[in-house]
């Protein structure tokens, strides 16, 4: 007898729960063309999205069209999530903006990123592209989340670039590492040897800094100048290990 009123007991839960989902579906049936509308009017007040076309079921928005840039593939997305009652968002737009060679969009973006936020700590961040039919990987690391946040929007904004792979890691924080890095980028920058480099502002030879281990990335002109970065980044008090990936200017 228990056996059968358990088993009523199980009916009737998930007799309850089907009606609470289906009563949840129409509900959301029935705001949909509310949505789609809200959404419409969201994307329309902004030029850049004139090509993108909002669809909506159960209260799932599906974005289709096309924009010039990556970036703006983002904010559309941005956009369709801050209107209300969505539950969430499928971006299917294509970037069919600017065409741009891997090679030379890889060039560009070093560049810029070479050059992105100068200042003191730019010589603590080593970010790289690399570019294959549009889609940029990021890769390298970064002292603080703003150096890969920056990278990351520098290269969505790029033309050409059709998606982005953030494989940037952050290192984590440490003032012992901190520590390593002041003393490591005194005794490179200061050394006779080696000190014209600091008259770049991008800081050429970059420190990386992870738990006590140092690794060194960049370009130099000479052996001799990666040699000595290597042998006064090794003489600092607290570094662990000393990683020398500096490459010198023509060779690879």
């Amino acid at each position: 007898m228990k056996a059968i009123f358990r088993a009523i007991g199980l009916f009737l839960t998930v007799s309850a729960l089907a009606a609470g989902l289906m009563a949840q579906t129409a509900s959301a049936d029935r705001r949909d063309p509310s949505i789609q509308t809200k959404v419409k009017e969201e994307l329309a007040a902004k030029d850049e999205f004139h090509n993108v076309q909002a669809t909506v079921q159960d209260g799932i928005v599906t974005l289709t069209g096309s924009v010039d840039l990556y970036q703006q593939k983002l904010d559309a997305t941005k956009k369709a999530r801050k209107t209300s009652d969505v539950q969430g968002v499928r971006n299917l737009i294509a970037v069919e903006g600017k065409s741009v060679s891997d090679a030379e969009l890889a060039a560009q973006l070093d560049r810029k990123l070479y050059y992105d936020r100068m200042g003191y700590d730019i010589a603590f961040n080593y970010i790289t592209a690399e570019v294959q039919n549009g889609t940029v990987t990021l890769r390298g690391e970064a002292r603080l989340e703003v150096a890969r946040d920056s990278a990351l929007a520098l290269t969505a904004h790029m033309p050409g670039v059709k998606d982005v792979l953030d494989e940037v890691k952050v290192e984590p924080t440490s003032i012992f590492d901190d520590q390593i890095r002041v003393r490591t980028l005194r005794a490179i920058y200061r050394d006779p040897v080696l000190n014209h480099y600091a008259i770049d502002p991008a800081r050429p030879i970059r420190i990386l800094v992870d738990n006590g281990h140092v690794s060194l990335y960049g370009v130099v002109g000479t052996k001799m100048d990666k040699q000595v970065a290597g042998l006064r980044a090794n003489q600092v008090f607290g570094a662990f290990t000393v990683q020398n990936n500096l490459e010198v200017a023509g060779k690879s």
